[in-house]
This record gives structure tokens, sequence and C-alpha cells, in this order.
């Protein structure tokens, strides 16, 4: 019995030694969700079974395994052992991951839980802390795909006394990055295909991840056709095939493109669209100066604002086309090397001046609403889009234009003559006196050059005298024309309404206005004299001459 005693107590003792600590047991039993151990005591310990299956993976253990476990307590209130598999698994782990820490070396661990700031992480039976930032490079939206996979991270921080590990999934990423960026700089080549995942997008372009490096593609490299902002085209996380375009190998800028893969649509854009042809497109951008229309994917011609519209011309062109709108255009110059091609709207319009030409003839009579008075003339409108002008020289034969044009309101319906419609100049011009007979002209129909009249005196000017000839008639005699004598030639000899006989020296159709002479009529009175009666030779003076001739014609007319 003493010898019993003494072994028990060393048992005990021994025991004593073992709790703490990491022991050997075999597994005697499995059931209800327990494992039974004999770990050399006087009794066996119970350990669940989920402590011998990592996350992610089947239970493997079965009767007779051996296994670790760590001994808490020799006995607990039932008796039995207090055995934990995790604390054993978690002392053996630390113990290598305290290594692997001070060799800077990786580890590999799975993902198995989310936490507050991160997840938790399970390294071999020690649970580490992996903080949302160190996940990946790149923000990761869903990270069901990483759990439950053995994957390698970095120790960043280890605290054994109080049980805290920081682990990094990106900086072992980023190590391998640095790695793959070199090899890729390396190996780098303008015109090089590669594939990259779309890093970020900007107004100007998208950052492309390449794998280790970044290159930027510009929008207008994306594609042929007009992209106003990458997002039309590119979305984060998007995987893309894209060519080198430049690569800086000093500042290790690199300029990739899209575009450059497909073929390029201005290659022959001359047989495609030729000069006069017509084509359907779409509107894609308005600005001031016009609108540029999409023919097919990466082919845009403007359409000027000078050819949107055939009387629209100060109008912004938004006002005649939308953005989207389908449009038929005519082509009216393809630059090539310019990689341009200019448009026409109106071309694809009947142009409404040849229809109005077509309708109102020259001469033709018109009727419209005076629309606006300017310093020039009348503004009529003839149709809903054309305007007509009446000059003020043409509206009146005998007012002058200023005074003439006090005549008209604005909104009085006027009738005109089409005097001329030019097409090319969209010009109507018009006439308002042409609709009567101009008086100048019936009055001056039986008169003719070197002709003496009889008018009479309307006005009395230092410079001479207005006068009037027959019905509607008007002209001028100079203050040098009055009278041969030089003596004679005072205008202030003559009163207005005295008649005077004169020669119409010149009828001008343009100014309307008779120039006559009473000189020239006394010097040709004088020729006739001196050829009928006598020669100044004979000695014989022009009154000698002129006395008795003009006495026989007194008699004569008795």
């Amino acid at each position: 019995m003493e010898d019993f005693a003494a072994l028990l107590e060393e048992t005990a003792v021994a025991a004593d030694g073992l709790e703490g600590s990491v022991v050997k047991g075999v597994i005697v039993s499995v059931e209800n969700d327990f494992a039974l151990i004999d770990v050399g005591l006087k009794s066996e310990g119970r350990v669940p079974l989920k402590e011998f299956q990592a996350p992610g993976q089947e239970l493997e253990i079965k009767v007779g395994d051996e296994v670790e476990v760590f001994l808490e307590r020799m006995e607990d209130k039932n008796g039995e052992a207090m055995l934990s598999r995790e604390k054993a698994r978690r002392e053996e782990a630390w113990q290598k991951l305290e290594d692997s820490f001070e060799k800077n070396e990786r580890v590999t661990g799975i993902i198995f839980g989310r936490v507050k700031g991160g997840f938790t992480v399970d390294l071999s039976g020690a649970v580490a802390f992996l903080p949302g930032s160190q996940v990946d490079i790149r923000p990761v939206r869903d990270i069901g795909p990483l759990m439950g996979t053995p994957q390698p991270f970095q120790i960043l921080k280890m605290d054994r006394r109080r049980g805290n590990i920081v682990v990094s999934r990106r900086a072992v990423l980023e190590e391998s990055r640095a790695e793959a960026r070199s090899e890729l700089i390396a190996n780098l080549e303008e015109g090089q295909t590669l594939q990259g995942v779309v890093k970020n997008i900007t107004d100007y372009g998208a950052f492309v991840d390449l794998g280790g490096v970044d290159g930027l593609l510009h929008v207008t490299d994306i594609a042929w056709r007009r992209i106003n902002h990458p997002s039309e085209a590119l979305t984060i996380g998007q995987t893309v095939q894209v060519q080198v375009i430049r690569f800086n190998k000093e500042t290790q800028r690199i300029s990739l493109g899209m575009k450059q893969l497909e073929a390029d649509p201005w290659e022959g854009v001359d047989l495609k669209y030729p000069v006069g042809a017509k084509f359907n497109g779409r509107v894609t951008n308005i600005t001031d100066y016009g609108a540029f229309v999409e023919l097919e994917p990466g082919i845009e011609g403007l359409v000027h604002v000078s050819e949107m519209s055939w009387t629209k011309k100060n109008v912004h062109p938004g006002k005649i086309v939308s953005t989207s709108q389908e449009v038929e255009v005519m082509v009216l110059d393809v630059d090539s090397s310019k990689r341009r091609v200019s448009l026409g709207l109106k071309q694809c319009l009947a142009n409404p001046w040849e229809t109005f030409t077509e309708q109102f003839p020259v001469g033709a009579e018109v009727e419209g609403e005076v629309k606006n008075i300017t310093e020039f003339g009348l503004f009529i409108g003839l149709t809903e889009e054309l305007d007509g002008m009446v000059h003020l020289s043409d509206l009146d034969w005998q007012k002058s234009g200023d005074e003439a044009v006090k005549d008209y309101n604005k909104g009085d319906m006027v009738k005109a003559k089409i005097l001329e419609v030019d097409v090319d100049k969209e010009r109507i011009s018009l006439g308002v006196k042409q609709l009567s007979e101009d008086p100048f002209a019936g009055a001056t129909k039986e008169l003719r050059k070197n002709q003496i009249v009889t008018c009479t005196v309307t006005e009395v000017t230092d410079g001479g005298l207005e006068v009037s000839v027959g019905e509607g008639a008007t002209g001028f005699i100079r203050r040098a024309d009055l009278a041969r004598d030089r003596a004679e030639q005072r205008p202030d000899r003559f009163a207005v309404g005295e008649k005077v006989d004169a020669k119409i020296t010149q009828i001008d159709s343009k100014t309307r206005r008779l120039t006559l002479s009473v000189k020239a009529k006394e010097v040709e009175e004088e020729k006739k004299a001196m050829a009928e009666f006598g020669s100044s030779d004979s000695g014989a003076s022009l009154g000698d001459i002129l006395g008795p001739a003009l006495q026989r014609g007194d008699k004569a007319g008795e």
C-alpha cells in the first residue's frame, strides 16, 4: 500500500509538472462531437471535434490516432483531464511563427472570419488579424473568393504575451508586383500588346494596371469613335487588351491605346464618303461653331453653322439640331490627311431661294408685312423663311428715300415688285416705286439731247436755277450756262415761275434730271444766224445781222 501511495503521489507530481504544456495522447473514441483522448493520466479528457478541423478543411481523425494536446488541468469538476487541441496547435504555431517573423519569411494562412476593421486568419492554429487595408493592393469589394483558401502572408507585428499577431497579404502582393514590374519594364517595347486591369478612371483617361506597373490610356485612344468621358466605355476592374504606344524609359511613363488594336476607319475615307453624296448620321456634339455628326464609329464630320440652315444665320446650332438626333447630311469636303470631313445639313433640304425664284420671277408683284425698317430700307416678309428688301431709293419716284421711308411703319402690309433674286448671295431686291411708271421717263419720252425747250424756274440758288420741264421732268441750269455774256450769268436775274428757253445738254436717267444751258441755246442761234445771213469776215456785226433777222421773224409771226 505504501508503494502504491508513493507511486500515486509520484504520478500526481509528474502530472502537476505537465499542466500548462503540450502532451501526446491517443484517441480512444469519437462520439457526440467529442474525441476521448488518453494522455496517460488516471482519467481521459474530452476535446471538441471542431478543434481538430482546420477552417475550410475536412475532419481527418479516427480512433487510435496519436495527437498532441495542451494539458490545462489534470482534473476538472467531472474528474476528467482538461485538454485542448487548439491551444496545442497554437503553442506549436507560435513557435514556428516567431521563427518566421525573425527571418522575415512568409507564412501560410487561411482567412476564416470577419471582425471590425478587417478579418481573422488561421496560421496553423494561431489566430492573426488581417486589417482591411492589407487585404489587397486595390480595394476588394468581395472577399468571398479569398476566404477558406490557403494563401501567403507577411507578419507585420507579434506580441506573444498579449496573443496578438498582425499579418498582411498586400505586402506579399507588392513584393511580387515589384518583381513582376522589374521584369515587365525590362521587356517593355512600343507596339507591344498587353493585358491589363482598369485601375482608376479620370476625366482625361484611365490608368491600367499591367501587372506591377501602370500605364495611361488617354480618352482619345480608347476608341476611334468620340468618347466624351472614359466611363462611357470602361469600368474599374475591367480586363482590357492594350497596345504600348509610347514608353519613356527614363520616367517609366507608359502611354497605352485600345483603338490601335482595331482597323483605322479613316483608311479609304475618300472612297467611302465621296463629295456630294448624302448619308445619315447621328449628332454627337454641339458647339458654338457647328455640330459634329458621326457617320460611322470613329468617323465624325463637322456641319459648320453656316451649312446648317438656308435662312437661320445667327442662331446657335443647338436650336437647329440636338445631341443624338439622326440627320441626313451631304459630304462637302474630305481631307483624309487631317482626318476631317466637312458636312452640310441645309444641302439636303430644298433651297428656299431657288424655290422662290421658280414661283416668283423677276417682275412679279408680291405683298408682305414690313418686318424691319433700317437705314438702308424696308425688310418685307415674303414667306415664312424669306424676307425681301426695298432699298430707300426704290420707295418713291419723286421723294428722297429718307422722306419716303417716313410713310411706312413696322407691321404695314406693302405691295412691291421683284427687281432681282440673287440665289448665291441669298438676297431678294424689291421695289415699291416700280409698281407705277416713272414720271421722269414719261416726261422725257419726247425729249432729246440738244433740244431747245421752255422750262419754268422752280428755285433760284447761287449755283444756278432749278427748273421743271413739261410734266414731271426736272432739271438744272448752272450759273455759267445762264448766258453767253459773262456779265449776264447771274441767277438773281431770274424769278421763280419765270419761263426760260434753254438747250438740253444731258438726260441722266439714273439721277432722273436734265442738264440745260441758256448759253448753249444762244451759241446755237448765233451759228444759225451767221450761216444764214452772212459772215463775220464781211465786216457785218452780229447786231447788224440779228437785227433784221429778228424783225423779219416778228413780221412772219404777224
